[in-house]
């Protein structure tokens, strides 16, 4: 199938290139230890010349051979590359938000090989304590001009779990806001950097059983007291030989997941009554701790999505005029948990 896109991904530590094909099918794609705080510096000819420059080194070594066979490709990008330390500052755009709005707000960027990358930008939710993101906005609208309108109509709640986990609220396909949580940054934080890492064993093995005692503390009258007290459990529980070593990382997951979501569900309980399904943006075990501490709080159906990226960026991409093909990517249907 000939290609239509060239899209990028292309965050603070890693750098992912898709080669998408009509409907936005990805016919190809590439991921890279290549971010913006980690882009190559070895000098190499590029285009017939020396180049030195991380950003173009790590574009080409991203798409430089998918663009030397097709150099009528359009590029298009999101992520950090837009940042203030980015290739070039593509300005957050506030919310509301929509792909319209986005792809009306493109900045470009032209490389060495003579051709341009369109960055998108980020989202600005102006408050008292103010909100950004890079990236995440094109995942979300990727899954909502994915969805049935009808569905896309309603109020939705849509949450990419991560190291700054994202909590967005969209109505009428457009992003109206979104909370942030600190949640895995703080774990690794914590277990890295602090005494409680002292007594953890790491496992491969998911211990389901200290998770959900975790998240059943945020849920108790003793989370009441906050993460800031009942995390100093995941030493005392291990200390008074109630929770073995290997079980502490786990728990601490569950008290910090369990929290994130009872923090959610208060915020929520001011605009959302009852309480809304979710959609869950992304893939692996992480999904899977969220969906247990969410149906502990009482959500009451929760959806995973994937391969969100690739399609926000294949929806801008078409409403900017940036590739030939008028059509957009065909929903695909989502994994759900009951």
């Amino acid at each position: 199938m000939q290609a239509q896109l060239i899209a990028l991904d292309w965050g603070t530590t890693s750098l992912r290139a898709y080669r998408l094909g009509e409907h936005g099918r990805v016919l190809e794609h590439r991921s890279l230890s290549a971010g913006i705080m980690q882009l190559p510096s070895e000098p190499r000819p590029i285009a017939g010349q020396l180049c030195s420059d991380g950003f173009e080194l790590a574009f080409d070594e991203a798409c430089g051979d998918w663009l030397d066979a097709e150099p009528h490709l359009a590029v298009i990008a999101c992520g950090m590359v837009g940042s203030a330390q980015g290739w070039r500052e593509a300005v957050y755009q506030e919310t509301p938000a929509s792909v319209g709005a986005l792809s009306d707000a493109l900045v470009t960027v032209r490389s060495v090989r003579g051709v341009d990358v369109h960055i998108v930008p980020g989202v600005l939710q102006r408050s008292a304590l103010p909100n950004v993101m890079r990236g995440e906005e094109t995942q979300v609208l990727g899954i909502l001009n994915s969805l049935p309108a009808a569905d896309a109509r309603q109020s939705l709640l849509i949450g990419l779990p991560g190291s700054h986990s994202k909590w967005v609220r969209a109505v009428d396909g457009c992003i109206v806001h979104f909370d942030t949580f600190m949640t895995g940054e703080v774990y690794a934080a914590l277990s890295a950097h602090t005494i409680l890492g002292r007594t953890m064993q790491r496992s491969e093995a998911f211990d389901v059983a200290a998770f959900d005692r975790g998240v059943a503390v945020s849920l108790s009258p003793e989370g009441a007291a906050g993460p800031l007290s009942t995390i100093f459990s995941t030493r005392t529980l291990g200390l008074t030989g109630a929770l073995d070593g290997a079980s502490q990382p786990d728990y601490l997951s569950g008290l910090l997941i369990g929290h994130e979501i009872v923090a959610l569900t208060h915020l929520l309980k001011h605009t959302e009554t009852p309480l809304p399904s979710v959609i869950l943006i992304g893939s692996g075990a992480l999904l899977e701790r969220y969906q247990r501490a969410l149906d502990a709080n009482g959500f009451p159906h929760v959806t995973f999505a994937e391969q969100a990226t690739e399609r926000g960026l294949w929806q801008v991409a078409v409403q900017a005029g940036l590739t030939t093909s008028l059509s957009t990517a065909a929903p695909r249907p989502f994994h759900v948990e009951n």
